[in-house]
Formats: structure tokens, C-alpha cells, sequence
């Protein structure tokens, strides 16, 4: 069973930790008994302070203050924008851009299925860049580094530009597993028994950048990716030869 999920750093003053896909990182409304990274990590390390999140469906980077002091420090952070925040995702098709820069405003919550939607009149500004890093056969991998910290502003941004995440059934409306038999002409397995490389959303929170709230000292935190998404990349990898990325 894999771990819900694992320390990257911690100190008296924060703690960074790597969560699985699927679990929430705070209280949900709709969802009020499901289980919560925060209380998880609470009974490890007690009390934590939230300073960011991250969608439920995506895996990575998520990083706590220990005490008040630091909380208002890093709160302050990242709503100055000091913290350099990197997610890694697997998109289906290519773009016709190397980089690319969007600042489309979002609005959270903005239609009947609780999606957050582009709306230039009522959205709050949102930033995201993007970097092609492989093609692989049907599928991109890129980098998205966040400038603000919208509820699925990586995901909306794509899809914006015609690009959508595997696994993704609420932006893309297509939640199928990816397969190696669909990207492996040589693939001689059982297609009864054969499970997916990938079931879920393939967004990755991978690296955080930031200044230590009581030392000043710069940091740098990367999370590995998950057993799931580790092993699409290294299909990918191997199978279209792709240049190391990461």
C-alpha cells in the first residue's frame, strides 16, 4: 500500500512533505469525514500551520509552518510571490509552442459543476508559465511554474490553450487510464490482467523555492514522483528515447 505520504524536510520551524494523489490537504465541505494530510501530519510532527494547498488529485510538494511567527512569514511569501513554485504535467498532444506565457483571470467555482472557468470581467488575475520538456509519442510532458495560486489554475490554463492533462475527467472529459499496451507496439502482455500505468490525474507538485523564514538561507525542495507517475515517465523514457528532464 502505498504511503499517504512521506517527509522531504523539516525543522523546528517548517515541514515539507510529499503527498500521494487523491488526498485532500485540508477540511472539504463536500467531504467532511475523508482523510486530510494536515491531521495526518499533525500527529506527527502536532501542530502545523497551512500556508498553501494543493488539489486533492494532485500529488507533491506541500509545505506547513510549525508556529504562528512562521506562519505569518510564509503566508506573507507567497502572497508576495517570493516562493517559486514548479509542477511537472503529463498532457495528451503537442504543443506548437516551446514556452508560453498565461495570464488569463479565473474565476473560482464559476459553473454548475463547481469548475474554475476563464472570465475576464469577474476572474482574479492568474499567471502560469509553461515549458515544453519532452514529447513523447501522443502524449507532452511540460513544466507549469505558478505566479498565483488559483484552485486548478494549471489545469484551466491548459485547457485554455487547447491542452489537456491524462486522467482528467473534470477539464478534459476524459478519465481513462493510460495503458502500456496502447504505448508499446511490442507489448505481448495479457489484456485481461494488464493494470494501467496511470489512473489519475498526471499533475505533479515537483519543486518548491524559497527563502527560510527564520534563517534567510535559500531552499530547495524536490519531490520524487509517485510510484504511478514515475512509471509513465519511465515507459515514455524508454520507449521514445527522451532526453533527460528532470
Amino acid at each position: 500500500m502505498k504511503p499517504d505520504y512521506t517527509t522531504i524536510y523539516s525543522d523546528d520551524d517548517i515541514v515539507v512533505v510529499n503527498k500521494r494523489s487523491g488526498l485532500l490537504v485540508a477540511g472539504d465541505r463536500w467531504n467532511p469525514e475523508a482523510p486530510r494530510l494536515d491531521k495526518m501530519v499533525e500527529k506527527e510532527f502536532g501542530k502545523i500551520y497551512a500556508v498553501h494547498r494543493i488539489d486533492k488529485d494532485t500529488s507533491g510538494l506541500v509545505l506547513y509552518a510549525r508556529n504562528a511567527d512562521v506562519h505569518r512569514s510564509l503566508s506573507l511569501a507567497f502572497q508576495e510571490r517570493d516562493v517559486h513554485k514548479v509542477y511537472h504535467a503529463i498532457v495528451y498532444g503537442r504543443p506548437e509552442w516551446e514556452e508560453l506565457s498565461v495570464d488569463l483571470p479565473l474565476k473560482v467555482d464559476g459553473d454548475e459543476r463547481h469548475r474554475t472557468v476563464v472570465n475576464k470581467r469577474f476572474g482574479k488575475p492568474s499567471k502560469t508559465d509553461f515549458k515544453l520538456l519532452a514529447i513523447a509519442g501522443p502524449f507532452s510532458i511540460i513544466e507549469c511554474t505558478l505566479f498565483t495560486g488559483r484552485t486548478h489554475q494549471i489545469r484551466v490554463h491548459l485547457a485554455a490553450n487547447g491542452l489537456q492533462i491524462v486522467c482528467d475527467p473534470l477539464y478534459s472529459g476524459n478519465q481513462k487510464a493510460i495503458k502500456l499496451s496502447e504505448i508499446k507496439r511490442s507489448w505481448r502482455g495479457d489484456p485481461f490482467e494488464e493494470r494501467p500505468l496511470l489512473s489519475r490525474l498526471g499533475l505533479h507538485a515537483y519543486k518548491l523555492e524559497l527563502k527560510h523564514p527564520v534563517t534567510g538561507k535559500q531552499l530547495s525542495f524536490v519531490a520524487p514522483y509517485s510510484k504511478d507517475m514515475g512509471s509513465l515517465i519511465n515507459q515514455l523514457t524508454k520507449i521514445f528515447h527522451l532526453e533527460p528532464f528532470n
